[in-house]
């Protein structure tokens, strides 16, 4: 069944059918485990039988342990197929949390917070509650990290274009996204992306021809002459002595091999999901330009590298296995460590070089997957126009994307020629807001995502934002410095070769009036002649002049409120022209303050 624009009912009908399986599972698992245990018990008695009076003949053993095996296996396939739809019917309701505003707890990215960025911190890229809580779907850390570098950075025009092209076939692709999201195991492996990137790029040559099959000859030759000693009475030493040589080999390689064996080891556990992830990339035809790319990126005239990875997860298994202390002794004979280092260098020679392309067309297609699950959930949100001449900013409609879209109020705005918007207006009125929402539609633009407007077009742009700013008692700064701080990194960003889109909410409101009338002056003229364009919100009238004095390129805009039935209310909506009143002694006296 399809929901062409409606995500909730694809949701909910998809969660639906999950619950449905992963019930149905539950019940086939409790009747086989009940199976199970019934054929047990068959066998203990039957084995009673066999081994007391009036003994039964040793194959009648062999029904009910064929029967207990079948059992065993299908019991785990039971038992895998009932984890995926819960993690299925989880996955869902994710989605529908997301669609209901209930996103702060999901994965929130805090390794990537940095209160040093001329933007993260202020536009709530990460966090509880963030951009990325609201966005991030990728299964692997290094996706993770490429849909946040996404978000950290601008792209160019064309690379723009191309995500977006690639987002909205994804978004589409509601059976590959899920697909994507339940591979692997119940918790998500840490795919320790560099470490595995680097044991393959140290990859030297590959073993010789002779050198695997010297140690297959020795193997054999430890073998047959153990199998002589116990069976035809040749003695220890022939055998003793073929231990030797086979040691004296080991000796030689020991080194590379040590360090081939150790270093999978470190990387080895979550390459299932890798596996899985790569499986999903390459069964799937697209048509974008560049989710074609990234097709192209994992084919190969040898085998897939989805095969090629589930085969170094079974060498990496074959290498835990000489740490089992029943095996260590018939390993120990036959060079069972010496054997599966060399096939561990030669798939490092002949696959490590590739493994950083498969590990970022992966990151990059899960980046892709979680843009094109918000622009799935809100198909009215666009893409924006990307303009190559600049600057521009030009939104019809404009709205936060964090907000649930009923209760999203939207303006319009329109930077180009004008370059400065003077926000005036009464505490709570919607000015720091504002000033969120045009970052964020900002940021989504750039990385390639849809925005939350009718319409928004845009040049590549710098963002730089100074909003949530506190002092630092541990490294002794003051709001005030940390402020004009940031200014000034806003301020040297105009040199970097894109024009710069800055926020500034409350500017230099930690110093008098007088110095703070100079000093937002000479900041606001420094950035519009240096090309920048943005928005200045203030509680001060008296900035509000600064617009008048470097008319035509800026103007007056304003936030206002009114009183009803004692209470002071909002409407968010975006006026021009400078406010005319001020709400600070309604709202004290609101809070119960005599004032």
């Amino acid at each position: 069944m399809t929901h062409a624009g409606d995500p909730r009912a694809a949701y909910e009908t998809k969660l639906a059918a999950h619950r449905a399986l992963a019930a149905e599972r539950a019940r086939v698992q409790s009747w086989l485990a009940h199976a199970r245990l019934a054929v047990f018990f068959v066998g203990v008695v039957l084995a009673f039988f066999v081994f007391a009076p009036p003994r039964l003949p040793l194959a009648t053993l062999v029904p009910p342990a064929l029967a207990f095996l079948t059992l065993v296996v299908w019991h785990d396939r039971v038992i895998r197929a009932r984890r995926r739809a819960e993690r299925g019917a989880a996955w869902f309701e994710a989605g529908l949390a997301r669609l209901d505003g209930r996103f702060a707890e999901l994965a929130a990215g805090e390794r990537f917070r940095d209160p040093e960025h001329l933007y993260a911190e202020d536009l709530d890229l990460f966090g509880a509650g963030s951009l990325f809580a609201l966005l991030c779907r990728a299964r692997t850390p290094s996706g993770e990290e490429t849909l946040a570098r996404w978000l950290l950075s601008q792209a160019s025009p064309g690379e723009i274009r191309a995500r977006q092209a690639a987002v909205a076939e994804l978004r589409d692709l509601l059976d590959l996204r899920e697909r994507l999201a339940l591979v692997g195991e119940e918790v998500a492996p840490r795919l320790h992306a560099r470490e595995l990137v680097a044991w393959g790029a140290a990859a030297g040559e590959a073993p010789r021809t002779r050198e695997r099959a010297a140690a297959l000859g020795l193997s054999i030759l430890s073998g047959a002459t153990l199998a002589a000693w116990i069976f035809f009475g040749s003695g220890p030493f022939p055998w003793l002595a073929a231990l030797l040589v086979q040691g004296v080999f080991a000796w030689w390689r020991r080194a590379r091999l040590h360090d081939c064996l150790a270093g999978v080891e470190r990387v080895g556990r979550d390459l299932d999901l890798l596996a899985e992830l790569l499986a999903c990339l390459e069964a799937q035809r697209f048509s974008s330009e560049r989710l074609v790319a990234l097709r192209r990126l994992v084919e190969t005239r040898d085998r897939p590298p989805s095969w090629q990875i589930a085969r170094l997860r079974l060498l990496r298994d074959l290498a835990d296995a000489r740490r089992n202390q029943l095996f260590a002794p018939v390993g120990a004979i036959f060079a069972f460590t010496t054997q599966v280092a060399l096939a561990l260098e030669a798939w490092r020679a002949r696959c490590g070089p590739a493994l950083a392309t498969w590990i970022d067309g992966v990151a990059e297609l899960e980046a892709l997957a979680s843009l094109a699950a918000q622009a799935f959930e809100h198909p009215a949100d666009p893409f924006p126009e990307i303009a190559e001449a600049g600057p521009r900013f030009e939104a019809e409609g404009l709205g936060h994307p964090l907000l649930l879209e009923e209760r999203c109020v939207r303006n319009d705005i329109a930077l180009s020629d004008l370059r400065l918007l003077v926000v005036s207006g009464s505490n709570m009125s919607g000015k720091s807001t504002f000033l969120r929402s045009v970052g964020v539609n900002a940021v989504l633009a750039l990385a390639g995502g849809s925005v939350r407007a009718r319409r928004l077009q845009i040049s590549p742009l710098a963002v730089g934002a100074s909003i949530r700013l506190h002092d630092s008692l541990l490294e002794g700064t003051s709001r005030f410095y940390a402020e004009i701080t940031r200014l000034k990194q806003i301020v040297s960003a105009t040199g970097g070769g894109l024009p710069v889109l800055f926020l500034l909410d409350e500017i230099l409101h930690g110093t008098n009036s007088h110095d703070r009338r100079i000093g937002a002056e000479a900041v606001l003229r420094g950035l519009v002649e240096r090309g920048a364009v943005g928005l200045v919100t203030t509680h001060d009238l008296a900035l509000a002049r600064i617009a008048e004095d470097l008319a035509p390129h800026a103007a007056n805009v304003h936030f206002e409120d009114h009183l009803e039935d004692g209470r002071v209310r909002f409407d968010y909506r975006l006026r021009p022209g400078v406010v005319t009143k001020s709400n600070a002694l309604d709202l004290m006296r609101a809070v119960g303050l005599e004032v």
